[in-house]
């Protein structure tokens, strides 16, 4: 017996309804307008974008859309489309009902009727306010990294610089410069980590700190702060030079030496809030008059960068069997504002 096939025909939209179900799914507002500019069509996403209703805008001007700064832009439009000119897509700005502006990328083109005479136009606006910002933002980006590595590039050559000054022997030279600017990048990596919003105190000195060892014999003492990515560079060049110090002269020569950096936040007469930090070492081995007066690079980053880059004040005392430095600066030039927690490093590197 032969095997009966039942064949169930296929619902086939007309095209106009198949057109008008693309129009009214489109993530695109697509909006329709006669040659003197009236709106003939609105679909929901239009609604969506602008804010009108398809009932509130058609029959209204697209005037109602356009910026008084930008309407000669829709008398260019309808000028080219009577000529049957397809206009290449252009970013622009709409305004929404509310008020409030648009940034949009607009695809014009002509609509004809059935005897292939020009009778409007149509637009696809497409939302490219996230776009924009984001290209915004990466400008913006672009200027501080721009900034910050001619900033660390002064950096570096006045660590070249001031150390060729210090320095005779070039074996020492070497060493020295490539210290620093190993020290350099671990500021440098911290930022980065943080997307150059800053860094906490304890991370910083911790950092630096690493490469010396004797963990058990350096005490941390302070409040948790996050430090201004310009404090963070010019704080982290003092830790380096006083780790330095201490392991080559000082406390961490040998076992019984111990530091202690301790930090706090203290109350000034305006009720301004002034940042104080102590780098303290004991039992520091006995030092000869010669390293009692050394005047190296890291003296001038204790005495003069540090202090000056942050808008403070700072003191070092070297006594037989201790080493302080003390920095005072105003909180505002040291830490991490709440309302400027993103804010530009505008600290520049002056020796």
């Amino acid at each position: 017996m032969a095997e009966i096939l039942e064949i169930h025909p296929r619902l086939v939209l007309p095209a106009e309804a198949r057109l008008a179900a693309i129009v009214d799914s489109s993530s695109d507002a697509i909006v329709g307008k006669d040659l003197n500019s009236i709106i003939t069509d609105w679909n929901p996403a239009a609604e969506k974008m602008f804010g009108y209703t398809a009932e509130e805008a058609i029959g209204r001007s697209v005037l109602m859309l356009i910026p008084d700064s930008l309407r000669s832009e829709e008398i260019d439009i309808i000028d080219r489309i009577k000529r049957g000119e397809r206009l290449a897509s252009f970013d622009t700005i709409r305004q929404r009902k509310d008020g409030s502006l648009i940034f949009v990328s607009l695809t014009i083109s002509p609509i004809k009727d059935a005897a292939g005479k020009i009778v409007g136009a149509s637009k696809i606006a497409r939302d490219i306010t996230e776009k924009r910002e984001s290209e915004r933002r990466i400008r913006t980006l672009l200027r501080e990294v721009n900034h910050r590595v001619k900033n660390q590039f002064a950096v570096i050559l006045s660590i070249i610089r001031e150390t060729a000054k210090r320095t005779s022997d070039k074996d020492d030279f070497i060493e020295h410069v490539r210290e620093r600017i190993t020290g350099l990048s671990r500021s440098h990596d911290l930022l980065v980590s943080s997307d150059w919003s800053g860094a906490s105190l304890f991370e910083l000195v911790q950092e630096h700190l690493k490469p010396f060892g004797h963990e058990e014999r350096i005490t941390l003492s302070g409040p948790l702060v996050m430090l201004a990515p310009n404090a963070v560079q010019y704080l982290g060049m003092a830790i380096h030079e006083l780790g330095t110090n201490s392991a080559k002269y000082g406390a961490l020569v040998d076992a019984v030496g111990r530091i202690s950096i301790t930090w706090r936040l203290l109350k000034r007469p305006d009720a301004n809030e002034e940042f104080q930090l102590v780098w303290e070492e004991t039992s520091v081995p006995r030092q000869t008059e010669a390293d009692m007066s050394r005047r190296g690079f890291g003296n001038v980053v204790l005495q003069r960068i540090a202090p000056q880059s942050m808008n403070g004040t700072s003191t070092i005392t070297r006594e037989p069997g201790h080493v302080r430095w003390e920095l005072q600066a105003p909180a505002t030039a040291v830490l991490v504002q709440p309302a400027t927690a993103a804010a530009e490093d505008t600290g520049d590197f002056v020796l």
